[in-house]
């Protein structure tokens, strides 16, 4: 059970022996006795209180005042007091008590089952408010763990969502984030009414690079054309992506025809200068890249495949033209030749 504390306030010490005597035969109630207002405000600032037996005639501040004083103090104003008083029975008395902020009066003299079944009502009403806010306190506990929880869900789905965009061997955007980004900058483009670049790429000979170095050092091999395709995009905008295999993709917004030239020599020559040893190349001896160049300002009745497909197109011309370089194909199927009204 939980225990609870009363306090006694009476100037006369044979009757604070008199209702300790009564009240003290409970082993959950401790008894604090105070002989003064003063000595009664000291305690109940250092110890937490759960009803306050208060006499009213006291010399020096009687119990109205003392009460009063409780009511004004934050850690106090809510303690019930019973006004233990010899003059009762007055109108004026009553409701000056009660206006000082007494719960209850207990007359002089003290009749024991009286006070007894007053104390543990209020007795009761304390063990019932600490029940209260201990269900209160396990219940913010729970919601402030379930909101940590939820935090942490919410955080682990932001990196699953993350992981599910990014290519597991190079780290840069995977197939799923170049359709959903080409989609989304094509729709861009459409409104503002700009060109859309797409340069598709492919690392020369790479089978037979992982042929002669195995592997490992293939896969090493696309992580250091990856990183090196990634620093040549300055813009935010720009975007480059694996597109499968030894294959890669560049989207670049707001890029017509020669910008998109310029940015698909500038990859070229980047990566040629890692000078990654590529023995097996019937092209040169160390790793280049092929590179298919595309753009067009998207129109009504257009699909970003048209576009996909030229860049397709253009890669292949600059395969057949010998590798290590880069060919343009124009983006005019007659859906953008002629677009739909």
């Amino acid at each position: 059970m939980i225990p609870v504390t009363i306090l006694i306030v009476d100037d006369r010490p044979e009757n604070l022996f008199a209702m300790q005597q009564l009240l003290e035969d409970d082993p959950n109630r401790t008894l604090l006795l105070a002989h003064s207002g003063q000595e009664a405000l000291g305690l109940l600032l250092s110890h937490e209180v759960a009803l306050v037996l208060l006499d009213v005639q006291m010399p020096e501040m009687d119990g109205f005042e003392t009460a009063t004083l409780m009511r004004r103090n934050r850690r106090t104003r809510n303690i019930p007091i019973i006004f233990v008083t010899a003059n009762h029975t007055e109108r004026t008395h009553i409701f000056q008590g009660y206006a000082a902020g007494a719960v209850d009066y207990l007359p002089k003299p003290v009749d024991p089952v009286v006070l007894q079944s007053k104390v543990r009502i209020f007795e009761d009403l304390y063990r019932q408010r600490k029940q209260l806010e201990d269900v209160n306190a396990r219940l913010d506990a729970k919601v402030a763990e379930l909101e940590r929880l939820r935090f942490e869900l919410e955080e682990k789905n932001r990196i699953l969502h993350t992981l599910s965009l990014l290519d597991g061997l190079t780290g840069i955007p995977n197939r799923r984030h170049f359709d959903d980004t080409l989609r989304s900058e094509w729709q861009r483009m459409l409104r503002e009414g700009s060109p859309l670049g797409l340069i598709m790429i492919d690392v020369d000979h790479f089978k037979r690079f992982n042929d002669h170095y195995g592997h490992l050092h293939g896969d090493r091999c696309l992580k250091r054309v990856a990183g090196c395709l990634s620093a040549v995009l300055k813009r935010p905008s720009d975007f480059v992506a694996r597109y499968g295999g030894e294959e890669f993709a560049a989207i670049l917004p707001a890029t017509d025809h020669a910008g998109t030239c310029h940015v698909a020599e500038a990859l070229r020559q980047a990566v040629e200068h890692l000078a990654i040893d590529h023995a097996a190349s019937p092209t040169t001896d160390h790793v280049t890249i092929s590179l298919g160049a595309a753009s067009v300002i998207p129109a009504p009745g257009c699909h970003p495949s048209d576009l996909v497909c030229a860049a397709d197109q253009a890669l292949y011309a600059a395969k057949q033209s010998g590798r290590n370089r880069w060919c343009y194909q124009g983006c005019q199927p007659d859906s953008c030749i002629h677009p739909l009204t």
